[in-house]
């Protein structure tokens, strides 16, 4: 189980650097030191391989996300914390990672839009719900159309062009694409050093 593990670890980590069609298992067998029929003794085949790194890779997130929600009683907070980690974690992508599984790994692609979706339409819509029941969201807000508008596509819009995290900072990337929305929404009255978290470029 270790060495699956050291082969998802160092995946994921080339992966996400050269793109997962790039990054072939002759260069995976070659940099770990071990040969391809050690790899294919832990997975069928490279789709298996690219669909368990990115389903590795969304789990420590998705721990992240419970640890953040578990830790933090303000549900706006936790929604800025949250898209801070995972900014923390796509800062680090190249384009050609996300671009690649839908080309190529369907299968992988597909983990990576059911997450996309459920940390869009279960994991902040119901934060910024509970935020709205307690008071701090204005009530005519249509919570739902928020995510849909403001949430749903914000890997796409960081890496549109070019990886924006190579001109701006992580917080100045926050600050414009969560903390701004999130202002939009909040009651007069409210206040959190996280929402009014000023922004800085590189």
């Amino acid at each position: 189980m270790d060495k699956k593990n050291d082969i998802l670890k160092c995946s994921i980590e080339n992966f996400t650097q050269f793109g997962s069609k790039s990054f072939t298992l002759q260069d995976l067998s070659e940099q770990m030191g071990i040969s391809k029929k050690t790899i294919y003794h832990y997975f069928n085949s490279k789709e298996d391989l690219v669909t368990q790194s990115v389903t590795t890779l969304l789990e420590n997130y998705q721990k992240d996300i419970d640890s953040i929600i578990k830790s933090c009683s303000d549900p706006i907070e936790c929604v800025i914390l949250i898209y801070k980690r995972g900014f923390e974690i796509i800062s680090n992508f190249k384009p050609s990672f996300l671009y690649g599984l839908k080309k190529y790994y369907p299968k992988a692609n597909n983990v990576f839009e059911n997450f996309r979706t459920h940390l869009t339409y279960t994991i902040t819509y119901n934060l910024l719900i509970k935020a709205q029941q307690q008071g701090i969201i204005r009530p005519k807000i249509d919570v739902h159309l928020v995510c849909t508008l403001h949430f749903t596509r914000i890997d796409t819009m960081v890496f549109k062009n070019d990886n924006l995290f190579d001109t701006y900072s992580i917080q100045t990337i926050l600050y414009y694409l969560i903390n701004c929305n999130l202002k939009g929404l909040v009651c007069d009255g409210y206040h959190s050093a996280l929402l009014d978290d000023t922004c800085t470029k590189k």
